[in-house]
This record gives structure tokens, sequence and C-alpha cells, in this order.
């Protein structure tokens, strides 16, 4: 099939879904959208896994790809001579990668969704919203230029929005799309800005271009956007990168912008794992992985700003996750963390051939991740079916009643927390290596963060399907409540098939930010102590919560304020409350409102009352009497013909 085509079905395919499935949802029958659904993203599955074989394997290395597969552009706006906005597609080794993830996730949430969606009302606008949001993420990662990115970005916020709110009859579910929206609504602001500052700078949008005029420290774009006047010690050009690095934070959920993602929880448990492990919160990650040339070569200082903004967050939403009992919010700020771990990453990574590790390794990991994390995520999915709860205190002891459940949440589990031979290991070992190499404080909180994420994971894993058993049955009633979920157990499978094997895929021969090969190292003595952390983090989940003891509650206790500090996240949104209502209200929203009631009102009201004055005196000169009407003529020719007698004088 021809390039071009496939690329366009590709991508059109789930917009033609989602149309269909809005506009004649009502007349369909739920299986026959979900089958509509399920056929279209598996189609684009076997295109993308297509495309990607073609493209690593037909075309040559991946230096001759940029070679032999230009840009698809068509020229949609023009400016002037120098400036236009294009639409097309622009495949390099991360936006092939992507396709692949997103398509591949994707379907396996719509095949597990036939089951756990069954019965739900509106279940034909639950399968056209996947479909809308799948189009988003495949046209924003194949983007030629930030103008048609930007696009893109934001309708994949509307998506989430819609998908989030789903229950919309539920107030926190309205309150959790409304967050969501308005959070990263305020990020994508500074994205916006920085894209107008990169793009004025480069005199271009497109990403080919942009990068070549500015990864080039000599090029008169990157003097220009370098020197002169700049702020707080940076250049423009670096402010208009980390302007854009504020959009991917907000779509990466990274501190202080993570308050939305685990109000997201809200949505069906499916979506959850469609924007935790494949779409929309590794959007940041790929911004900045799109425009790493120019971070890495001609702006460090904002690739370190990414790099300490990263290492927070990862151990921030690490301590958070410790302390929740919701599984799908400790699974959230798994999120947040394992997100944080792939910016660091980037953050950390270097220049130039054997330099570059950290950049590949961050483009693993969100490989990887997305592999297991969308296995935790419908697993949690099929663990909240059966006992319909969300909450551990409901759990336990379920091993026997959700066997496949359990073992491919164990492999899950195992990969997350980086244990050897799971794929997880082996991305986190790159990313810890490369961080072991540049910044060893990044590194110290990396390798104590791992160890935080084996021991909260395993704390999840053990009181769901040990600890003890239930104290009443929530299911219904079998003694194997998988015996009915065929479409849930297929995608948990091949997603277990996934998280065990993707580490094992050469990934550095197929990516890398100089588009050389880079072979990601594995250093024994670097190995060991991740493995060593994640161990014993492990061990003590084990000895607090496979049988139940009250060994987790007197280490609870003895952590006094800060264990209620960090089960309470740290009262962040308490601040943002506190800061929008009693500041910004009182500082900016009562003077404004003055100003608006006293200044702008009173001049519109003043001008009125005017007008109404002055209408009022004269409307009695409009009597309609025709002799009044030839006295104000005559009175006015006298007028004209004195004022002319006296000038010509």
């Amino acid at each position: 099939m021809n390039v071009e085509l496939s690329l366009l079905i590709l991508l059109f395919l789930p917009l033609v879904s989602f149309l269909f499935l809005s506009l004649n949802g009502k007349r369909l029958s739920p299986a026959l959208a979900g089958m509509i659904g399920i056929a279209s993203l598996s189609v684009v599955t076997v295109l993308s896994l297509i495309t990607a074989y073609g493209y690593f394997f037909e075309y040559g290395s991946v230096a001759d790809v940029y070679q032999k597969l230009e840009p698809i552009k068509y020229e949609w706006l023009r400016f002037n001579e120098n400036l236009s906005i294009d639409l097309g597609v622009l495949l390099d080794p991360i936006s092939v990668v992507m396709l692949v993830v997103i398509s591949f996730i994707s379907t396996m949430v719509h095949i597990y969704s036939w089951n756990y969606m069954h019965g739900e009302e509106r279940f034909q606008m639950y399968y056209a919203y996947l479909s809308l949001f799948t189009f988003s993420m495949l046209g924003l990662v194949v983007a030629v230029n930030m103008f048609q990115m930007y696009i893109f970005w934001e309708l994949v916020g509307v998506s989430s929005f819609l998908l989030i709110g789903f229950y919309y009859t539920k107030q926190s579910a309205i309150a959790a799309a409304k967050k969501a929206f308005i959070v990263t609504r305020f990020a994508d602001l500074g994205f916006l800005v920085g894209i107008l500052l990169m793009s004025n700078g480069a005199q271009t949008l497109d990403f080919g271009v942009l990068i070549e005029r500015l990864s080039v420290p000599s090029s008169p774009f990157t003097i220009a956007m370098s020197t002169g006047a700049t702020f707080m010690g940076m250049s423009a050009l670096a402010w208009g990168l980390i302007l854009v690095f504020i959009g991917g934070a907000g779509k990466s959920a990274m501190f202080p912008l993570h308050i939305w993602l685990p109000d997201a929880m809200e949505g069906p448990t499916p979506v959850s794992a469609l924007i935790h492990a494949a779409t929309m919160v590794v959007a940041g990650v790929f911004l900045v992985a799109r425009l790493f040339p120019i971070f890495a070569i001609s702006a460090p200082d904002a690739l370190e700003v990414v790099a300490y903004v990263g290492a927070f967050t990862a151990l921030f939403a690490a301590v958070i996750a410790t302390t929740q009992t919701d599984i799908k919010r400790v699974l959230a700020y798994s999120t947040i963390s394992q997100i944080a771990y792939m910016m660091f990453s980037l953050g950390v990574a270097g220049w130039g051939e054997g330099h570059n590790e950290g950049y590949t390794a961050s483009i693993f990991h969100l490989f990887t991740h997305a592999f297991f994390k969308a296995l935790l995520f419908l697993g949690a999915g099929a663990v909240i079916h059966a006992v319909h709860s969300n909450e551990m205190a409901d759990m336990g002891g379920l091993r026997k009643k959700l066997p496949i459940t359990h073992y491919t949440f164990l492999i899950a589990c195992l990969a997350i927390a980086g244990v050897p031979f799971f794929s997880g290991f082996y991305s986190k070992e790159a990313i810890l290596s490369a961080a072991f190499h540049d910044n060893k404080l990044i590194y110290g909180v990396a390798l104590f963060t791992s160890g935080l994420t084996a021991f909260y994971m395993f704390r999840l894993y053990f009181r769901i399907f040990w600890y003890k058993e239930a104290k009443a049955d929530h299911g219904h009633g079998h003694d194997n409540h998988e015996s009915h979920t065929w479409a849930m157990n297929i995608p948990l499978i091949l997603l277990a098939i996934a998280a065990f094997g993707a580490g094992y895929i050469p990934f550095g021969h197929f990516v890398s930010a100089d588009r050389s090969q880079v072979e990601l190292p594995f250093h024994l003595e670097l190995a060991i102590p991740p493995v060593a952390v994640g161990l014993i983090g492990i061990l003590i989940a084990y000895m607090f919560f496979v049988k139940e003891n009250v060994k987790a509650l007197n280490v609870q206790q003895s952590f006094g304020a800060f264990y209620k500090w960090a089960y309470n996240k740290f009262y962040i949104d308490e601040i943002y409350l506190f800061v929008t209502k009693k500041v910004l209200f009182n500082l900016v929203g009562r003077p404004a409102a003055w100003f608006d009631r006293t200044i702008v009102n009173g001049m519109i009201n003043g001008s009125a009352s005017i007008t109404a004055f002055s209408s009022e005196s004269i409307k009695k000169i409009q009597s309609g009497n025709v002799q009044t009407y030839a006295l104000y003529f005559l009175g006015g020719v006298l007028v004209v013909t004195s004022l002319l007698i006296y000038y010509f004088q």
C-alpha cells in the first residue's frame, strides 16, 4: 500500500469512527457501536505496525530514513514570503514509536471496554469519544509544525474533558473534568506564548526548519534569540523553551500542575488506562523530545529546568502514592512519578554520539511504561468490576477469584518496580545510568524514588490479592469472576506479554537524539543499587501487607504529621483554592470588579445619560408641524447669510 494513503487511513479512520458513532449512535445497538470502534482501531493498529516495519526495516538505517521519507505537507495558510502554516505528516523515529503505542493501547482499551462498560448508558458515545481521543493523539504526534500540534493539543484537551466527565450525573466527575480542562488551559497559555516567541525568533513554525535554525549556536536566528535583553539571567530562546515546557508540564502533570490527574480517575477506568499509558500525559514528554536538539545544544539552562522539575515531581508523587487507599489514585500518582522519570531523563541527556543515552532511555521508558501502566489500570478495572469499590479496605484475597488478573497484575508490578528480566528494569536502568553520569543529585533522588515505587506498587498488589479475605463478596456470586469477561482478559494477557518482553527490543538502534544508533550501556555496578532498593521496597511491603497485622499502622503513626500531610497530598489543592479565593479574588477580582462597576459602567451609563438628556432636549424640534420646520429653515438661512456678510466685509 502507498505510504501516503496508509497514513491518511491510519490518521482519519478514528475521526470517521467518531463522526459516524456520534451522529448515528442512537440508531445503533451498543454491540454494533462497540464492534465499529474496535474494528476501526484494529485496522489503525495494523497500519501502524506496517508503517513502523517499513520505516525501520525497509528504508534502511535511521539516518537514511530522514533522507528517504520527507514530511508530507500541504500549505494551509500563507502570511508572507517567509511564514506559512502547513498541515501534514512528519514521520521520524519518535513519531513512529508513538503511532504504535497509541494505536495498540487504544485498541486494547476498546476491546476491554466491551465488557467493562456493558450496560452503561451512552455506550455508543463512549466509543465515539474514545475514537476522537485517539484521532487527537495520532494527529499530535505526526504534526509537521508547532501550530498543527497546538490544534491537536487542544483537541486532546477537549477529548479528555468529554471522557473524564463521561458520568456527567456525578458532581465529582463534572468537577474533575472542569479541573483537568482549566488547569491544562492555563498551562497551554504558556505553550501558546512559547510558540509565538519561538516562531517569531526563527521565522518559521515548521519543526524541521525550526530545529535547523535554532539548534546551531552560530546561526543568526540562534544568536538573535540568545543575545540582547535577558530576563532573570536567561535568554529569549531559553524562555521560549521554558514556556513550551510549561505546556508540556500541564499535559504531563508535572509539579505544580499535577493536581488535575488524580481527580481524572472519576472517568471510566479504561479511560484512565488510555490517558495514563499512551496519550495525554505522555504528550508533554513527546513535546520536549521533539524540540530536544534546541534544548540540548542552544538552551541548556532550559533543559536544566526540565531535569529538576522532573526529579522533584518523581519523588513528590511517589511519596504521596505510598499513602493513598484508592487503588486508582495510587496508580495516578505512580503515573505522575514515572512520567517525571522520562522528563528528568531528557533533562540530563547530553548531545552527540555517545552522549545522548538519556534521550533514548526516556523514550524507551515511555514505550515500556505504556504497556505495564495500561495493564495496571485495566487490572485495577477488573478488580473494581468484581468488588464494586476502589478502596483497598474492600479488597483482599482476590488471587483465587481473579487468577488471570492476579498474574497479569503481578507482571506489571514487577515491571514497574524494575525487577530484572522485566521491561521496566531495562528502561529504568538506562535512565538511572544517564542520571548517574550527568547529575549525582538527580541520580540519588531517582534511586530513592525507585525504592518507593517498588514499595507502593507491592503494597497495592498485596492489599488486593493477599492480606486477608474481603469481609463481603461485592461481586456477582461466582467463584471465578473472570468466567464471563473474555474481552477484559484478552487485553490483560497481551499487555502482560508486552510488559515482559518490550525491554528486550534494542531500542537505541531505532531511536536516538542525533540520528545515530545508540547502545544503551548495561553497567552491573549501576544496576545493583536500584535492584537492591527495589527488592528492599518489595520486602517491606511483603512484611507489612501480605497478611493482616499492625506493623504498617505502627510505622504510619511513627511518621506523625508527615504521613497526614502526604495522605492529604501536601494540601496543594487547598493552597490553590486559598490562592484563588483569598488572594486572587481579593487582590485582583475585587479591584477589577470595582473598576468595572465604577469606571467602565460609569462611562457607559454616563454616555447613555448624556444621550438621553440631549435627546429629551431636542426631541420637541421634531414636532411634525410644517410651519415650524419652515421657520427653523428661514432662521438657519438668516444666520448663514449673516455670517457670510460678516466674513466677506
